[in-house]
């Protein structure tokens, strides 16, 4: 069964910056559990099919101008038929008035009545964008992350593989940690992933031998970053006798993780084998590709056209 996460409208409220016109007192127990927002157009004349009410509902000038047209005891029914619906919040955005009739409904039903300066389309942008960030389906993946040249790098592999000095040796060239041990991957799009550490262990990393460092204050702020796109997943294995290996990589290998497709790579170590140093290239070669440039095709494409000139001369 998926799992649902939530959100507290506090915290929304507070990251958002609202105005708070009446907070009930259960206000601080009030969760959002759903990424879509919605605009009572519709249920502002009575139609309330297919009305979800775990949305948080807004209001712009449109809605606002309506009602203004309305005597007061219309606009009356109008909101206590919207309110009364157990909604998480109601939110009037462009600063436009409230009226009296909206925050008696709203005392009456102890529904959160906020208020915003922000455009209806902008502040809808920025909360749907907060909203899929608190909300995302998520997974915990044993492994590291770290940030090199700008790819977010995931490393996997199991436990004692040199997973961790790796990416402190990749600290100490530039490069920026951004979680060790345990990776938390969220979905915040139907095509990005994002990693980061969970908070009690962020910008900690262990090396057997030494124990615990924490790489923030002994690197300083610019080799640690709380979170970065999960750009290209490299399991490291140990290196195994009479194992073919991909020589070329003509072939694009991806790993599914919560339904998206992350380009990956598997490498082999073995004593001797720099993988700092090919991580860092590992990490050029995703973003060249990404930018339309594939060294491997290319590659290819010159044997082919050495043969087909060779064999033409016969």
């Amino acid at each position: 069964m998926e799992n649902k996460y939530s959100v507290k409208l506090s915290i929304l409220v507070d990251e958002l910056g609202l105005e708070k016109v009446y907070i009930p007192p259960q206000y601080e127990e009030i969760t959002v559990v759903n990424t879509a927002v919605n605009r009572p157009g519709m249920q502002l004349i009575g139609f309330f099919n297919h009305f979800d009410n775990t949305r948080l509902q807004i209001m712009g000038i449109v809605e606002i101008m309506y009602l203004k047209t309305l005597p007061a005891n219309e606009r009356k029914k109008c909101f206590e038929m919207l309110i009364k619906r157990d909604i998480p919040a109601l939110i009037i955005c462009n600063g436009m008035e409230v009226y009296p009739e909206c925050l008696a409904m709203c005392q009456k039903y102890q529904v959160p009545l906020l208020t915003t300066t922000l455009d209806t389309s902008d502040f809808m942008a920025e909360l749907i964008s907060l909203l899929n960030g608190h909300l995302a389906p998520r997974i915990t993946r044993h492994g590291v992350m770290v940030e090199v040249y700008g790819e977010g790098i995931l490393l996997l592999g199991e436990s004692g593989i040199g997973k961790s000095e790796t990416a402190i040796e990749l600290v100490k060239r530039g490069h920026r940690l951004i979680a060790d041990d345990a990776v938390e991957i969220k979905k915040i799009s139907h095509h990005t992933l994002v990693g980061s550490a969970p908070e009690t262990i962020r910008h900690y990393i262990e090396l057997r031998g030494i124990g615990v460092i924490d790489v923030r204050r002994l690197f300083g702020m610019g080799a640690v970053k709380t979170y970065e796109t999960v750009d290209l997943i490299i399991n490291i294995e140990p290196w195994k006798d009479g194992m073919m290996y991909d020589r070329l990589g003509i072939e694009n290998q991806y790993t599914s993780v919560l339904d998206v497709k992350v380009p990956s790579l598997t490498i082999p170590v073995t004593p001797g084998r720099n993988l700092a140093v090919i991580i860092e290239v590992a990490a050029m070669n995703n973003r060249q590709k990404k930018m339309g440039y594939n060294a491997a095709q290319e590659f290819t494409k010159r044997i082919n056209e050495h043969f087909d000139e060779s064999f033409g001369n016969f």
